[in-house]
């Protein structure tokens, strides 16, 4: 055993090490590039693994890597719906930096929060490439963490949007999700949600997938639908007929065809968020023109932003150190 295979060691961060470094310009940034580095085919996305467990929770695997950057990893995570009884976040994710050179485990990332905030942040990309910049209203599906982090950077990217109009599960409001917006906005719990959507210029639909959530003659033109519950096989959240008006983007063609909204309709064009922020593909947006964003999660964003937290925790000292020899 040499002398580097003995002082080898793995570091950890978990979620307070996490949650105490997502800075919003940065973790924009990581996602950003990821989008970037997937349209450049830098970044490869693996086939995603998607299965259903015996014990009523989804479990899911994406993976990826990036050659020139010496960059691999995945991430393990899914949705277990039984954690809420036991006080605990639905979602559960673990990411793991890998050495490629060695198949070695670098480090290990409590991975709810990227998760979390890295599906905000590309919300907030692709309000930026897709909404109409007049846009001042705002429907939202969902009081969840997800459905806060989509708001959050909603209102941080388009400070145009003044009006928001959330649906709860339970149709009563949530005074929590209020609170946490209130000094930002006029807040008010959506007592029709076919009018809400009507009456919205953007709209996100950040739930479990469970189903329609609207009828589709509530979509009128010119509004931006940012999708983000449908990411396994037979989830949806719009209803038949949307796609079919709508100008489709997406983050991966392949993956949002086989798990995301466009799985119910795999045959309509779309076009990836990266090829617009690279120029290879581009939108002249009429202002009657309905989009939507199908997004179903990539790989390489969880590890971009994964390596800038490993590298910052490694050049201030933070985190915990392994020893972990081979």
């Amino acid at each position: 055993m040499s002398a580097n295979q003995r002082s080898a060691e793995l570091l950890l961060l978990d979620k307070h090490a996490v949650e105490a470094a997502l800075l919003p310009d940065d973790v924009l940034a990581a996602v950003r590039e990821a989008f970037v580095l997937h349209s450049q085919r830098e970044g490869r996305v693996f086939p995603v693994v998607r299965e259903k467990l015996a014990t009523g929770g989804v479990f899911g695997i994406k993976a990826g890597d990036v050659g020139s950057q010496n960059l691999l990893g995945f991430k393990a995570a899914g949705f277990w719906p039984g954690n809420r009884q036991l006080g605990g976040d639905t979602h559960q994710a673990t990411i793991v930096l890998i050495d490629p050179a060695t198949g070695r485990p670098l480090c290990i990332v409590d991975g709810n929060a990227i998760t979390t905030a890295r599906t905000g942040a590309a919300g907030g990309i692709g309000l930026q490439q897709l909404a109409r910049p007049d846009s001042t209203r705002v429907c939202v599906f969902g009081t969840g963490v997800q459905a806060r982090i989509q708001l959050e950077f909603a209102l941080l990217l388009m400070p145009t949007l003044q009006t928001v109009r959330y649906v709860s599960s339970s149709g009563q409001r949530h005074a929590a999700f209020e609170a946490a917006f209130q000094d930002r906005c006029d807040i008010q719990l959506a007592t029709d949600r076919d009018d809400a959507v009507a009456n919205s210029d953007v709209v996100i639909t950040a739930t479990p997938g469970g189903g329609p959530l609207f009828d589709a003659q509530a979509v009128r033109p010119g509004t931006h639908l940012t999708c983000v519950g449908a990411d396994t096989t037979g989830k949806r959240e719009l209803p038949a007929g949307v796609l079919e008006r709508a100008r489709i983007v997406v983050d991966d063609s392949e993956q949002a065809r086989r798990i995301g909204e466009c799985q119910w309709a795999p045959d309509l064009p779309c076009i990836e968020i990266g090829d617009l922020l690279t120029g290879k593909a581009t939108i002249t947006r009429e202002p009657a023109d309905i989009t939507v964003f199908d997004m179903t999660g990539l790989a390489l964003q969880d590890l971009t932003v994964a390596r800038f937290l490993d590298q910052r925790a490694r050049a201030d000292g933070t985190g915990t150190r392994l020893a972990w020899p081979w």
